[in-house]
């Protein structure tokens, strides 16, 4: 299993025609999850989302390819790992407006996979918790499991 001890993960740049690719093979998936999430974690911890909450289901998956800001590549023996950061157009780009996900492609002949959409639980110095599934621009794209 690829970790971040395990594989090295590219630098951040904008999206290649690759990434592209494996982004409109993931899209409607990653739609689909991303609202899905949502309405979970809406019934126990909506913090997560509290970011988008004014928005609709709709208005939230209302990304495509161009909204596909920046990505990383991590290389392993069985494929390739994207991690994308995907803006949210309904958003202002100055506050929280991104999703971060990763997806998984064998290679170029092989369908890509969403492989998850990252949920941060953060424990604080007080021992309190902060939720984020919605990040900002400024956010580093790193490696996550979830």
């Amino acid at each position: 299993m690829a970790t971040a001890d395990t594989v090295e993960l590219g630098e951040a740049h904008e999206p290649k025609e690759e990434s592209l690719n494996v982004f409109k093979q993931i899209q409607h998936e990653l739609k689909k999850t991303l609202v899905h999430i949502r309405h979970e974690h809406n019934k126990h911890e909506p913090e997560y989302f509290a970011a988008v909450e004014h928005l609709s289901d709709a208005q939230l998956a209302g990304f495509g390819p161009d909204d596909l800001h920046q990505v990383r590549v991590a290389v392993s023996a069985y494929g390739v790992h994207l991690f994308g950061k995907v803006r949210i157009p309904a958003m202002p780009d100055d506050g929280p407006a991104y999703i971060h996900f990763r997806a998984f492609t064998g290679g170029p002949d092989d369908t890509a996979t969403l492989h998850s959409i990252h949920t941060e639980d953060k424990e604080e110095p007080d021992g309190g918790h902060t939720y984020r599934a919605i990040f900002t621009k400024n956010d580093p794209l790193e490696w996550f499991d979830t």
